[in-house]
């Protein structure tokens, strides 16, 4: 019988997060959510939380202890967590340049890091990136600096790690309809520039998109599902968008 696998997924209790934990529960994984609230939530069989917070490099640490623990295994691990605010040049400070990169950028890089330490041959770690790691926007150059880290490490560890037989990817995807995002795009500095909403996310899939529509956290757990499969092996460094087709590349 094949051993079920092990997967951590940081922010793993809310918006894509949740949609990855869901896809590999689906596959019957088992799944270690690393997380910073809803501790004491109850996420389904073989599902297990622990605390992380993704900037302190020991939580990473931590983590990974934690599911060699549970199953003496990790087979892959989900950068996820991570924070998505605008805010126009001069109004970023240390504290709000520090908030977006230790999240992102060096969240992702020690979660890269603790997983890498631990994990045998044919290892996965996928980085959820965005597509502003791929292209500048207006108000947001703290979030695509951090995400453009994002991808440059992928591809750099894709290169590292290769020989050990651990691939390394990213996902890049467009909004997808979370809490954080709805909540975000009511800010002042967001693109929605005051519009509701609803009525922003209409006019940008329907100028954007070409499928004309938004992915969704399931779109992104399913990519994950895929990219930590067999059918899968030899695909590393990549940074794949998910976004209907608003960058085609």
């Amino acid at each position: 019988m094949t051993q079920k696998r092990t997967i951590v997924v940081t922010g793993g209790t809310t918006g894509i997060g949740l949609g990855i934990v869901k896809a590999f529960q689906q596959m019957g994984d088992h799944v270690l959510i690393g997380a910073r609230k809803n501790l004491d939530k109850n996420y389904g069989h073989n599902t297990k939380i622990s605390y992380c917070d993704v900037r302190k490099r020991g939580d990473h640490v931590g983590l990974v202890n934690s599911a060699l623990e549970w199953t003496g295994r990790l087979d892959v691990y989900v950068n996820c967590a991570g924070v998505s605010i605008w805010k126009p040049l001069a109004e970023i400070d240390e504290e709000f340049w520090s908030l977006l990169n230790d999240t992102n950028a060096a969240g992702t890089f020690w979660g890269c890091q603790a997983a890498a330490s631990v994990m045998k041959s044919g290892g996965c770690i996928i980085n959820i990136s965005s597509l502003a790691g791929k292209r500048g926007s207006s108000n947001n150059s703290a979030y695509c600096a951090s995400k453009f880290a994002v991808n440059g490490m992928t591809q750099a560890l894709a290169k590292e790690l290769g020989p050990s037989d651990i691939r390394v990817n990213a996902i890049c995807p467009v909004f997808v309809q979370t809490p954080m995002i709805l909540e975000t795009l009511t800010y002042s500095h967001s693109p929605a520039q005051g519009q509701k909403v609803d009525e922003f996310l209409k006019a940008f899939t329907s100028s954007n998109a070409a499928l004309n529509r938004l992915p969704t956290a399931e779109n992104v757990g399913a990519l994950c599902v895929f990219l930590a499969s067999e059918g899968a092996s030899t695909v590393t460094g990549q940074c794949w968008n998910v976004d209907s087709g608003v960058l085609p590349q």
